[in-house]
C-alpha cells in the first residue's frame, strides 16, 4: 500500500518549462493527505523555492532539495550533504576559466552568484524564483557550507557535463537537472539517499513508496520505491531504472486515489 509519492519537478511536474504547477495538483496532494499518503516534492531546486511553488500545501508536504542535498519535514532536517570548501574552490576556478556558463553556490537557505550575466540573474530571480545573493567573488564572499553547485548553460548542458565530469568525475556526482543544469553534489548525496532518510524517519518502507522523475539525477529515488515512474520522453537509462513510464503524474496521482475510493 503506498504511503508516500515523491516526485520530481522539472520535467516532470512542471513539463514544457513550465514555472508553475497545475492547481490541480494542490488538489490532489490535499486528497491524498487524507487518506495518509504523504507528498514528497524532490528537486535539484532550493527549499525555500520549492515552499513558494507548493505554497497552498507547503506545511502539508516534505521535501528533498538540491538534488538530495537536503531533506526537510515539519520544519525539521533530516539530512544535509555538504561539498569539502577546498574542492568547492576548485570548481568555482574552473568554472570561471571555462567561461561557457553561469554558477551558483546553494547555501541551506540562498543560494550565491558572482554572475555579471544580466540574463542570468533575471532567469534566477524571476522564472526560476530563487532566493538568491549577489555576490563580488563566490570564493571570498560565501562564508556557509557548500550544499551544491549548480552551472547554468543556456545552450544545453552536453559540452559542459562532458567538461566537468573529465575534470571533477573522480571527486564528485556530476549529473544533469533540467535542459541546462549541471549540478555537483556530494558522494551520497541523492534523491534516493535522502528519501530514504525520510523513510525512515517516518517508519515506512521503501516497497509502500511511489515515485517519479526524468532526469539521471532522479535514478537513485526511482530505484528505491517500490512503484516508479519514467517520465515517457526521459532518456533510455531514466525509463530503464523505472517500473512504468507516463506522461502526466497528475493522471497516475488520480488513479491512485480512484484505487482507495
Amino acid at each position: 500500500m503506498i504511503k508516500l509519492i515523491a516526485s520530481d519537478l522539472d520535467g516532470t511536474l512542471l513539463l514544457n518549462g513550465a514555472q508553475r504547477l497545475n492547481p490541480e495538483v494542490f488538489d490532489l496532494i490535499r486528497a491524498l493527505k487524507e487518506h495518509g499518503i504523504l507528498f514528497t516534492a524532490a528537486s535539484g531546486r532550493q527549499y525555500t523555492n520549492l515552499r513558494r511553488l507548493f505554497a497552498p500545501v507547503k506545511d502539508d508536504i516534505a521535501y528533498v532539495a538540491e538534488n538530495g542535498s537536503l531533506c526537510i519535514y515539519e520544519g525539521k532536517t533530516l539530512s544535509k550533504g555538504m561539498i569539502g570548501r577546498e574542492l568547492g574552490l576548485r570548481i568555482i576556478d574552473a568554472v570561471h576559466s571555462y567561461g561557457r556558463c553561469e554558477c551558483i553556490v546553494s547555501g541551506e537557505r540562498v543560494c550565491y552568484t558572482d554572475s555579471r550575466d544580466t540574463r542570468f540573474k533575471e532567469h534566477m530571480l524571476h522564472v526560476v524564483g530563487n532566493d538568491m545573493e549577489f555576490v563580488s567573488d563566490l570564493k571570498e564572499d560565501v562564508h556557509e557550507p557548500f550544499l551544491k553547485l549548480a552551472l547554468c548553460d543556456f545552450q544545453g548542458t552536453r559540452k559542459t557535463e562532458e567538461h566537468f565530469k573529465a575534470l571533477f568525475s573522480d571527486e564528485i556526482k556530476i549529473v544533469t537537472s533540467g535542459n541546462i543544469w549541471v549540478d555537483f553534489i556530494t558522494p551520497g548525496a541523492n534523491k534516493g539517499n535522502a528519501l530514504q532518510v525520510l523513510l525512515d524517519h517516518l517508519h515506512i518502507d521503501a516497497k509502500d513508496c511511489a515515485a517519479f522523475g526524468d532526469q539521471c539525477n532522479d535514478e537513485e529515488m526511482l530505484q528505491l520505491a517500490g512503484v516508479s515512474y519514467a517520465m515517457a520522453g526521459a532518456a533510455p537509462a531514466v525509463i530503464q531504472q523505472a517500473s512504468h513510464t507516463t506522461d502526466s503524474v497528475e493522471n497516475v496521482l488520480k488513479r491512485i486515489l480512484e484505487a482507495l475510493e
